[in-house]
């Protein structure tokens, strides 16, 4: 895997192959010149144009991979894996695998030792995303892919983290507290604000929630250059909303009762 990227910022996403050539509109670049030099060094076309090549990091992979589904941003998978805290060894559960953008950057987290079950009911797209994140998958990676619908149940018990990148997530918080161990963490991605409030009700409904909070995140890149600094023109803004919550108790109802032998 090669990202080639040309004078102008424009990057190109390369499975390198013997026999494989690279065409653009700036002439052409045979893969076997590629293949086996190291990262950060520059490649000419037959008609002499320059591309720095380097290895994709996870964020460039996911900006330029094929997609099955809409993914979701690099801005957002860095504040899932923190909002949601998947550490390595987790056992985590997913509803939704989509294009796997965040299925991957969540194995590279939880490493061997860890385990990710993906409930994805669409079983042919769920067949193209693997094949698509397959390349940068970590070796040794626990990932279970269940055809299944998600909103019928969870059947895992005692796991770490539950992350959901599906339309009706309230329709999993029941099975999600049951499924969840003791303060563990509940996830959802979603792109609209009525669909947080429905999932917050059903959240403070279900009793054993705690710590229910939403957040979108904004990303503005700047241009610096000798001449200037200033924000761009373009920027990342509003994606998604993630809203965590911790598996917890139901909260107490009263004031606790005195203890006798403290009163006496």
């Amino acid at each position: 895997m090669a990202l080639l990227i040309d004078r102008k910022g424009r990057r190109y996403l390369l499975t390198l192959k013997e026999g494989g050539a690279f065409h653009t509109h700036m002439g052409y670049l045979e893969h076997a010149g590629i293949i086996g030099r190291q990262e950060g060094e520059w490649f000419y076309t037959n008609s002499g144009h320059r591309f720095l090549g380097l290895k994709p990091t996870l964020s460039d992979y996911v900006l330029e991979m094929d997609r099955v589904t809409q993914v979701i941003y690099p801005k957002d998978i860095g504040a899932i894996l923190m909002m949601g805290d998947v550490f390595p060894g987790a056992r985590v559960v997913e509803g939704g695998f989509g294009s796997g953008a965040l299925t991957l950057a969540m194995l590279r987290v939880i490493g061997a030792e860890g385990s990710l079950t993906s409930y994805e009911i669409r079983k042919g797209q769920a067949d193209k995303a693997l094949r698509n994140i397959r390349p940068l998958m970590p070796p040794g990676a626990a990932l279970t892919i269940k055809e299944a619908d998600i909103y019928e149940g969870i059947q895992e018990r005692a796991v770490d983290r539950v992350t959901l990148d599906v339309p009706e997530p309230w329709r999993v918080v029941a099975s999600a507290s049951e499924a969840l161990a003791p303060g563990g963490v509940f996830l959802s991605f979603l792109p609209t604000a009525l669909q947080v409030h429905r999932l917050t009700e059903e959240l403070n409904a279900q009793g054993c929630f705690q710590l229910i909070e939403t957040a979108e995140l904004m990303l503005r890149p700047w241009h610096v250059t000798e001449q200037s600094l200033r924000p761009v023109h373009r920027m990342v803004a509003h994606t998604g909303f993630i809203t965590t919550a911790r598996r917890c108790l139901p909260r107490p109802v009263g004031r606790p009762k005195a203890n006798p032998e403290e009163v006496s």
